[in-house]
């Protein structure tokens, strides 16, 4: 049990450490942005609803194998057949999130994917939850608290 948790810990932090990928428009406040985000996300699952097909995979023969007792007699075991993975895929999710990019874009939106701040960056800035979207620039990055808001921090840009 204790093997687990030690290579559960590690996979639960690094969890958190992707990128922050989101829509983007200097100047909007993040509400506004979550909110209209939210409706064109509605609005390409009514234009482009959820459409599952089953899918398998091909199956997998593996041959029997020939095993040999060195006195020159050989014998063979059977092969067997391990059938195809079963799965779904929703065949219209390529064309809901080109639906949902193409509202965001009406709305002026572009999309953006920040990388998680190193931790000297995020020990120079006092942390306080953004509520506007600020200037974005080259070495932009973000710190996401417990409660899923976030921080964008753009060294050597004020706030």
């Amino acid at each position: 049990m204790k093997t687990v948790l030690r290579l559960l810990v590690p996979l639960a932090l690094l969890a958190g450490c992707g990128p922050l990928s989101m829509y983007y428009r200097e100047g909007e406040s993040v509400s506004r942005m979550q909110a209209e985000t939210t409706e064109c996300q509605v609005q390409a699952l009514k234009d482009a609803p959820v459409a599952n097909q089953v899918r398998q995979s091909p199956p997998t023969y593996w041959p029997g194998r020939t095993y040999c007792d060195g006195r020159g007699r050989c014998y063979r075991t059977g092969g067997w057949w391990e059938p195809g993975r079963v799965y779904t895929v929703d065949v219209n999710q390529g064309l809901r999130n080109t639906v949902e990019a193409q509202c965001m874009a009406k709305k002026g939106y572009r999309p953006i994917s920040l990388p998680p701040c190193k931790q000297s960056v995020k020990s120079g800035v006092p942390p306080t939850r953004t509520t506007v979207l600020p200037p974005l620039g080259a070495a932009s990055c973000f710190v996401k608290f417990d409660d899923g808001s976030f921080q964008i921090i753009t060294p050597g840009l004020p706030g």
